[in-house]
């Protein structure tokens, strides 16, 4: 190690959406920036966040809502994070039992992963079941403040079927999904790709819909930084932001997938079979009859602003705690949460390779139903959708009026 290396220890989850970590330090794209990185795989969401908090980790793959929660200090152990950069878009599914798909089945014309037709037909088997006095379906989520919880929950309620009440939702750490699933200790889950794919190929699950359907686009996964090691190694961030910037556009590259799947396929990453990571590279999932379903904007690693770290996706995971009783809303909580994504510390680190970079810092969510330009650094940067399942748009500058809006239903 030179003088100039930085050495950098990164917590992630086996999930497909570590990639950008992973190939920054098998392809070298780290050490071409002074950063000896060392990957440390995890358990579950919760160990990361501890980690962190002991200084056991100095940055980490992290649930996008766990910073914005971690400075509200929400959590049983406090700490100080900033988001210099977001880890992509999309890669999330909600699978669910074979038991319930076929009960959801006779109210589906077609399995398209459509999030309005799979809502409607899970409200028809949910009232069916409360008729017939029958246990609440148990879903499972990855953390309480997690992007899984936070849109799972704003597409059950907006059929009023309301966490805590119409369903339950339990928290499992993500790789063992597919065993809660098989065991039938839950009816479905949301957590990211493969184990959507992992419960459909061992013939437990179906996919019944993705987050990119829920919410176009969305975010899932940030780097998280503990502000403290930020605060002494300013120029390791940087370097850190270029080098995994760098290999979020080679995760992105169509001709890189095969390769990609062999690198995460390693029991140090994520551990599973190739034929089981290769569909959400492609964008395609499996279908209940076995087709494998192009599903668009499905898992979006580096293009179309995919990194940038919008604090109005920051506001919007705050909305959703309000919304939900995790924590009450403040100005001051506002304010919390807009600082913790930081597009500036993106924009210093970036602006030297000389990439489109986004002129704002927000944008009112839910707005943009095509792919869209938008003013950046060169000019030429375009936006894909983001528009909510249900229409509806959140403007982080109204928030509280965003909130009021959720009253009338959310108290059924």
């Amino acid at each position: 190690m030179t003088s100039s290396t930085c050495e950098v220890r990164a917590g992630f989850m086996p999930l497909v959406d570590c990639a950008p970590l992973v190939i920054a330090r098998e392809l070298g794209f780290a050490e071409q920036e002074g950063i000896e990185l060392q990957l440390v795989r995890e358990t579950s969401w919760a160990t990361i966040r501890d980690r962190l908090a002991v200084s056991h980790l100095d940055v980490a793959h992290i649930l996008a809502p766990m910073p914005v929660a971690a400075n509200l200090a929400l959590g049983p152990l406090q700490i100080r994070m900033l988001v210099p950069m977001a880890l992509g878009t999309g890669a999330n599914s909600v699978t669910v039992s074979r038991e319930l798909w076929q009960g959801l089945s006779q109210y589906l014309d077609v399995a398209d992963f459509d999030a309005v037709n799979a809502l409607r037909a899970l409200g028809r088997v949910v009232r069916k079941r409360e008729a017939q006095s029958l246990p609440c379906l148990s879903l499972g989520v990855v953390h309480p403040y997690s992007a899984h919880h936070y849109e799972l929950a704003y597409w059950l309620a907006s059929a009023s079927l309301i966490p805590g009440a119409a369903i339950d939702l339990v928290v499992i750490p993500p790789p063992l999904m597919p065993v809660a699933l098989a065991s039938g200790h839950i009816d479905g889950f949301c957590a990211g790709e493969p184990w959507g794919t992992v419960a459909a190929t061992d013939g437990n699950g179906v996919i019944l819909t993705t987050n990119s359907q829920i919410w176009q686009n969305s975010p899932e996964k940030v780097l998280g930084v503990r502000e403290d090691w930020a605060e002494t190694h300013g120029d390791g961030v940087s370097r850190l932001v270029r080098a995994l910037y760098r290999s979020a556009e080679w995760c992105d590259a169509i001709g890189n997938q095969e390769e990609l799947a062999t690198i995460l396929a390693d029991d140090r990453y994520v551990g599973q079979k190739t034929e089981q990571i290769r569909p959400c590279l492609a964008r395609r999932l499996k279908t209940a009859d076995g087709e494998l379903l192009p599903v668009e904007g499905f898992l979006n690693f580096a293009s179309k602003a995919a990194t940038f770290p919008w604090t109005s996706h920051a506001l919007w995971f705050f909305s959703q705690m309000v919304r939900w009783g995790q924590v009450s809303f403040s100005q001051q909580g506002v304010e919390i949460a807009r600082g913790t994504y930081r597009p500036d510390l993106y924009r210093a680190a970036l602006e030297p390779l000389g990439i489109e970079i986004p002129s704002a810092n927000a944008k009112v969510e839910g707005a943009l139903k095509i792919e869209t330009p938008a003013g950046s650094a060169l000019g030429q940067l375009r936006l894909g959708p983001d528009t909510f399942f249900d229409g509806e748009v959140f403007d982080p500058d109204r928030l509280e009026a965003y909130l009021e809006g959720f009253k009338a239903n959310d108290s059924l």
